[in-house]
C-alpha cells in the first residue's frame, strides 16, 4: 500500500514552482542590474553630449 499526500503540499508547491518559473521568465526578460542600468545610462548621456558638442554654431 502507498503512503498517502497531503494535497494541500502538493497544491502549495505546485503554485510554489509556477511562481519561481514566472520569476525567471522575468528576470530575463525585464531583469538588469543596477550597475548595468547604471552603465548604459552614463553611455548615453556621454553619447548625447559628444553629439552636441559637434554640433555647429550659427
Amino acid at each position: 500500500m502507498s503512503t498517502p499526500i497531503n494535497l494541500n503540499k502538493v497544491r502549495k508547491d505546485r503554485a510554489r514552482a509556477e511562481k519561481k518559473a514566472r520569476a525567471d521568465r522575468n528576470a530575463v526578460a525585464f531583469g538588469r542590474t543596477k550597475a548595468e542600468k547604471d552603465a548604459v545610462r552614463r553611455r548615453e548621456e556621454k553619447a548625447a553630449r559628444d553629439l552636441d558638442g559637434h554640433k555647429r554654431e550659427t
